[in-house]
């Protein structure tokens, strides 16, 4: 499922999108998805996109928060927790950095 939310995402234009194998580091997920959204209608295009395709596949997220206005979603799958950040909120939160530790799979810029 990871592979296919970033997928979705590269597709949707979506900013420098990185795949996080968090698994030997955090205990919260397998995965996490991160990636930019240029502004607030595009952050919400790519939370609408995620959420249709996947649930499309029979796949609800467990729990989302945040809002595009916010510059921070998070949408919780279970084993993929994917975020998505506007450019200002990436560079504050350095979220890669955080999770330095976890293997990276994929990043798309």
């Amino acid at each position: 499922m990871a592979h296919k939310v970033v997928e979705i995402l590269t597709d949707k234009k979506a900013i420098d999108t990185v795949l996080l194998d968090v698994r030997k580091v955090s205990l919260l997920a397998d995965y996490f998805i991160i990636s930019t959204g240029e502004v607030e209608r595009h952050l919400d295009a790519l939370l609408e996109e995620v959420g249709r395709a996947l649930k499309a596949e029979q796949t609800l997220p467990l729990h989302t928060e945040g809002a595009a206005g916010s510059g921070w979603i998070l949408m919780d799958y279970g084993e993929v927790i994917v975020h998505l950040l506007s450019p200002k909120m990436r560079a504050y939160y350095r979220l890669e950095e955080l999770w330095k530790d976890a293997r990276m799979v994929v990043r798309v810029q």
